[in-house]
């Protein structure tokens, strides 16, 4: 393992200045329609492995926020760097650029090309228990993924494993000990943002103590808002103290603190808990709202206004064109009817071009992948 961290050959700079930000934003924003806007609070997923109509009619009519690449969208290197070059320059003249985002979390939650070497999951980092290295690993996951033209990552996950029993996280999760979670994936979090990927925390407010996998089915959780404080919540409340940009919200039931609604719907969790209680001022993304725990009771597009009208910004709709259409469709309609104010709209819009804006996110395409490059710094990490 090397001391130093991964060198970057163009580290991407992000604005200190909020003051400038700010009024960058309230310029765009003066000349966004509303179907702009409501574009702007998805992140889309796609069918296959290249560019296609569908997609091209999301980012060029609807300006959605950005896009997502899931396992069957992941090919060879170049193919994969081609559709991701493709998307941004189908957006290339639109005045907002697109989130280009991907799960890389490493272990078995990875979007790399077969040939490529993954890092180990996040109970190897746990168990070293080094902020050093967990830091240098964000580094390495921000040129990672820059070489291929992202510029958000879903991780780390934050999750704490105190159920053995649970399907989904395992060895996602750092570790059983929610301070020892919250060190190293802080130290994970610094290390992508410093280097200008935009790190998502999730998934809130902890999806360790379930035993259902909450693609197939919603999880219940019957704990205590005090219990939560006491494990879940520890890494959450450390995110938004060390100022994390994104944080995504489970499909979870938990009972005690909401029972009509999971927690991706629940005003109660994202805006009373999560806003409010825990003070957090960043953007609020969905898990994907096409997993089995949404799509078993609701419909995609009533599920992501209810998770809108319950404080979430972004709408993550990994799956077909026909949902995504839908939820756009059931937005402007519910702000037609009256349901769903302008200035809500607005104010998550605002949180997303600020974000936007911060990183300075572009739409230019990427050249080529230097691969030789990233094995070496593998290998310096890891090695």
């Amino acid at each position: 393992m090397s001391n130093e961290p991964p060198q970057f050959s163009e580290r991407p700079q992000i604005s200190d200045q909020p003051e400038i930000v700010l009024s960058q934003v309230d310029a765009l924003m003066e000349d966004m329609t509303l179907e702009e806007k409501i574009g702007q609070l998805l992140i889309v997923g796609m069918q296959g492995k290249t560019y296609g109509d569908e997609l091209d009619r999301l980012i060029r009519q609807h300006h959605v926020g950005g896009i997502i690449l899931l396992g069957k969208n992941i090919s060879y290197p170049a193919e994969m760097l081609k559709l991701l070059n493709d998307s941004k320059q189908a957006n290339t003249d639109y005045k907002v650029p697109l989130f280009i985002s991907v799960d890389e979390e490493g272990g078995r939650v990875s979007r790399l090309p077969s040939s490529m070497k993954k890092l180990p999951a996040a109970e190897y980092f746990g168990r070293t228990g080094d902020e050093t290295l967990a830091y240098d690993t964000g580094a390495y996951l921000a040129e990672l993924l820059h070489a291929f033209g992202y510029n958000m990552n879903y991780a780390p996950v934050l999750d704490v494993h105190s159920n053995p029993k649970n399907p989904v996280i395992g060895d996602r999760s750092f570790s059983s000990d929610p301070n020892k979670v919250a060190d190293i994936g802080m130290a994970v979090m610094q290390g992508m943002t410093d280097n200008g990927i935009i790190s998502v925390v999730k998934h809130f407010p902890g999806h360790g103590d379930t035993h259902v996998d909450s693609h197939l089915s919603l999880p219940v959780i019957d704990k205590s808002l005090a219990e939560l404080h006491e494990t879940e919540l520890i890494p959450f409340q450390r995110a938004i103290e060390k100022n994390a940009d994104v944080i995504m919200v489970a499909h979870i039931m938990f009972p005690e603190l909401d029972d009509k609604y999971p927690s991706s719907l629940s005003e109660k969790i994202i805006t009373g808990l999560l806003r409010e209680e825990m003070n957090f001022e960043g953007v609020v993304i969905t898990d994907d709202m096409t997993m089995g725990a949404i799509v078993n009771d609701y419909t995609v597009p009533e599920a992501a206004v209810q998770s809108f009208l319950a404080g979430s910004d972004l709408l993550l709709i990994a799956g077909d064109y026909e949902n995504q259409m839908g939820t756009i469709n059931a937005l402007m309609a519910a702000v037609q009817e009256g349901k769903i104010s302008e200035e809500r709209i607005n104010e998550s819009v605002k949180r997303i071009l600020t974000l936007k804006e911060r990183y300075k996110l572009k739409d230019a395409p990427n050249e080529e992948i230097d691969l030789k490059l990233i094995e070496r710094k593998f290998n310096e990490l890891l090695g």
